[in-house]
């Protein structure tokens, strides 16, 4: 039997290893501006891993996730950027809850 491939939309890929983005490559990975990115890091929201200034600010590829997920959140429910924040942060420690639950029950 032959393998099929696989074929993954490409907004639902995640990165899995620790890229350095630039704020264009971030803009452009969640489908939003490089002034929302900005506008974002400026609120708090966003992180950058590294730089001083906006030209040399990278982001890790975990930033990215979090990203889509904040504008998929505004988008979607017409959420404030602050609200949309605290969600993907409640989101991503359910999923880390969820990841040690079945830790525990491997052992």
């Amino acid at each position: 039997m032959n393998p099929v491939p696989l074929t993954v939309p490409a907004h639902l890929v995640e990165l899995l290893d620790d890229a350095a983005l630039s704020l264009q490559q971030l803009a452009r990975g969640c489908a939003m501006s490089p002034d929302w990115v900005h506008t974002h890091v400026e609120a708090g929201v966003l992180q950058p891993a590294q730089g001083g200034g906006a030209t040399e600010w990278r982001f890790a590829s975990a930033t990215l996730t979090r990203a889509r997920r904040i504008a998929q959140l505004e988008h979607t429910f017409d959420a404030d950027p602050q609200l949309a924040a605290l969600t993907t942060d409640l989101m991503e420690e359910v999923a880390a809850l969820r990841r040690q639950l079945a830790a525990f029950q491997l052992i």
